[in-house]
């Protein structure tokens, strides 16, 4: 059986960020995860939109100053369709900001945090390794992997995504509410310049995005409903990007494919318990939203740093698996999940109710907003600071 303070399962960008936080700690870390990270042969179709607040984490544990800048992408402004003519704009600019936030491709960053993690002295990683058997004892976390090998440690983290088997064999509850859509995800190369503007639409269909990308791309998330994404997915190449087009109304003119589109079932997932003796989850094994705000792995990012914070205060002595210490690290993120869960799902039924009158109604709290100054740059340095 071999020994360490910290066990990790799950190596994505939760996982291996949280190794890396605590590179400088006195904790002996295990990793554990299924398949490395490679790069994609071109543009990945899986995007994130960082806000300021985390790229101030990666910097803090020195991801950041070792990605490749050609391919990041800072948000200038954004602009959001209501889907009867409500319309609302926000500038980095007006805001007294340099942007809003970054785009960034998951496998960008995956394989940063997989390079540094390789060098890190205190870590171990075992990949490719599956687990097999978890049993939380009173004095440590063991757990058995399917090639044999038995590890130990005082605390047993869930990285391991929404699909969580950390999760299930501890027995903590997921209450999932599937949404009855999927988000459509493809990369496009485009007619007109972006300038680094975001765009965003409230559609009778769905909610569409457009995310810039370096040059003249961009990357599309479609939150729409199953039938609606998996005919979009089975149309020819040039019949999506005239759909796509057309659904953004031709704000960068004709697009041109560079992925294949692909769609991923969404849902709602809260957790009660994300902390159990000798067991926290992090990122997506501790909770799901809609991606219509792009904020999951801030949230995700947002975690790591709290629990590694936590984790890297306490004294060489103390038993960082006790459920009264760990709760600390559930009590500090329960208050901004379920504020931004709450806030994504309120935001997505509002448009998605087509009640006779609260069409109008939302599209007029839009416009009203948008002449508001105060209240929009308020909502915006909210974002910037708390995500």
């Amino acid at each position: 059986m071999q020994q360490f303070d910290l066990i990790i399962v799950g190596g994505g960008l939760a996982g291996a960020s949280l190794a890396l936080a605590l590179r400088d700690s006195r904790l002996r870390i295990a990793l554990v995860e299924t398949q490395a990270p490679h790069p994609p042969a071109n543009w990945d179709a899986r995007i994130y939109a960082i806000s300021p607040a985390n790229v101030s984490f990666l910097e803090a544990i020195g991801a950041w100053k070792h990605l490749d800048m050609t391919r990041v992408t800072p948000i200038r402004a954004m602009r959001v369709h209501g889907d009867g003519g409500g319309r609302i704009d926000f500038s980095a600019f007006e805001t007294g900001v340099s942007e809003l936030g970054w785009i960034l491709e998951s496998s960008l960053m995956a394989c940063e945090f997989w390079e540094s993690a390789k060098r890190q002295a205190n870590l171990a990683l075992f990949c490719p390794a599956k687990p097999a058997q978890l049993e939380l004892r009173q004095d440590a976390a063991v757990l058995s992997l399917s090639d044999g090998a038995v590890l130990s440690g005082k605390l047993l983290v869930g990285a391991d995504g929404r699909d969580s088997w950390v999760r299930q064999a501890a027995g903590l509850a997921a209450v999932n509410t599937p949404y009855g859509e999927k988000g459509l995800v493809a990369n496009f190369a485009t007619e007109k310049p972006h300038r680094n503007i975001a765009y965003q639409w409230f559609r009778d269909d769905g909610v569409l995005a457009y995310l810039p990308l370096p040059g003249n791309r961009i990357s599309i998330v479609w939150s729409t409903r199953d039938e609606h994404a998996d005919d979009l997915c089975a149309l020819l190449p040039e019949q999506l990007c005239d759909r796509v087009a057309e659904a953004g109304e031709h704000v960068l003119g004709g697009l041109e494919l560079l992925t294949p589109a692909v769609a991923f079932p969404l849902r709602l997932m809260r957790v009660p318990q994300t902390v159990a003796p000798r067991l926290a989850l992090v990122g997506d094994a501790a909770h799901g939203i809609h991606p219509l705000s792009g904020h999951g792995i801030n949230l995700g990012f947002q975690d790591v740093s709290e629990l590694a914070k936590l984790l890297s205060n306490a004294q060489p002595w103390f038993d960082i698996g006790q459920e009264r210490f760990l709760q600390r690290y559930q009590r500090a993120r329960r208050e901004e999940t379920v504020l931004m869960q709450s806030a994504t799902d309120g935001l997505h039924r509002l448009f998605r109710d087509s009640s006779p009158g609260l069409g109008p109604l939302r599209n007029l709290g839009l416009n009203l907003t948008n002449r508001l100054p105060f209240v929009k740059n308020s909502l915006v340095r909210y974002a910037l600071g708390a995500f």
